[in-house]
């Protein structure tokens, strides 16, 4: 046999088709999605509270307001207010400038100083762009105060103002940034990123038992009627996501130690998780065969950008954006973040999990129904046509 026959057989042919397509589909989603860092930051939403009765905190707010690279800011909601939608992961960074910032640095008090919150129970860009904008915010106002505040002091026990500006330039600064960080997480990147990847192992075990129980299905049509195979589908596929999901939770458990009660919460959310999956990626594997394996991978790359571990769905690029509101990896990873480290209830991902799980698996049953038929209607369709097709005796004029 010649090297050329060898590569014209279907095992070769489809290596090479996946070697190319893969590495095409990878990157051709991966890097475009990533220009997203830093290239959105500015699409974070931020708050600024200025509750300073003095001078200094209207200043510091508006100056915040022109210089921070945020394009939407709120100014007109309460300390209390922005600390709830900071818990839900709806604002990146609060900035509380308090009553008395004023009078406190105009008598050289460092007690009351701004508080910058930020909650840790999110996508990584969000916790580690927060921390660089409130690092060089404080190393401005430092700068911005030590010097007024330093001569202030002086000032009111009667040193002469020039003494005083000469010696303020001695002292110490006497402002300091309050940074708070609400939710936080244990150290370690196997911390941060264990909803990312309890979501990543659900979905890529789902769809390759999604690729093997439908091929399955196929195969024994002439054994069972559809319904009883579908419902063996079903029943196998959560066989396969109890025991998996107990294994995944386990090694968190081992690995991360999320605490007992969190290990329970993991695992049920697993065995979600895994049946949405299933039901997601078993669409294309009704609707298309085998190739419908070659479609979900882009699919599955997509969402590993648009599931909001690291990019949140404010940073995303349009097409990630919308693929998270029907990505079942999107609440997935949300609902862990909740569960595992939030101060929010998972539930309402929970749901919009299942929502997702429940469209995916009518459409499931509709393509049953409607697309795969028995297999004694299909011999006869086969039949029909073949009486129907002219021979190779007959001729045409």
């Amino acid at each position: 046999m010649k090297f050329t026959q060898f590569l014209k057989q279907k095992g070769p042919i489809g290596a090479i088709f996946m070697g190319v397509f893969y590495a095409v589909a990878m990157l051709g989603i991966f890097l475009p999605g990533y220009t997203a860092i830093p290239g959105n930051i500015d699409k974070l939403p931020i708050a600024i509270i200025n509750d300073d009765a003095g001078e200094y905190g209207a200043k510091i707010a508006d100056q915040l307001e022109e210089s921070l690279p945020f394009k939407e800011i709120e100014t007109n909601v309460t300390n209390k207010q922005a600390l709830k939608e900071l818990e839900k992961n709806d604002l990146a960074l609060v900035v509380h400038i308090p009553e008395t910032f004023s009078a406190d640095m105009q008598k050289g008090k460092v007690s009351s100083s701004i508080d910058f919150t930020m909650n840790e129970a999110g996508a990584t860009t969000v916790s580690s762009t927060m921390n660089s904008v409130v690092k060089q915010i404080n190393d401005q106002l430092s700068s911005q105060f030590s010097q007024q505040t330093a001569q202030g002091v002086l000032m009111d026990v009667h040193v002469p103002e020039e003494q005083a500006a000469a010696l303020a330039k001695k002292i110490d600064t006497a402002y300091v940034g309050n940074v708070v960080a609400i939710n936080e997480m244990p150290e370690g990147m196997n911390n941060n990123m264990l909803p990312m990847f309890l979501s990543m192992a659900g979905y890529v075990g789902a769809m390759i038992g999604a690729m093997q129980l439908v091929g399955a299905f196929k195969a024994n049509r002439n054994k069972a009627s559809r319904r009883r195979l579908f419902t063996y589908m079903q029943l196998t596929a959560l066989l396969i996501a109890v025991v998996s999901s107990a294994l995944a939770a386990g090694i968190a458990f081992l690995v991360n130690d999320p605490g007992s009660n969190a290990l329970f919460n993991l695992m049920g959310q697993q065995i979600i998780n895994y049946m949405v999956f299933f039901n997601f990626t078993a669409i294309f594997m009704f609707l298309l065969g085998d190739f419908g394996m070659i479609v979900n991978l882009p699919i599955l790359f997509i969402q590993t950008l648009a599931n909001g571990s690291v990019i949140p769905r404010e940073m995303m690029h349009l097409p990630y954006e919308w693929a998270s509101y029907i990505s079942p990896m999107y609440y997935s990873v949300q609902a862990y973040f909740a569960n595992l480290y939030g101060s929010i209830s998972a539930s309402p991902f929970i749901w919009s999990l299942l929502a997702v799980g429940a469209a995916a698996l009518i459409i499931n049953i509709v393509l049953v129904a409607f697309v795969h038929k028995p297999v004694a209607e299909e011999v006869v369709e086969t039949a029909s046509k073949a009486e129907k097709a002219p021979t190779s005796r007959e001729v045409t004029v």
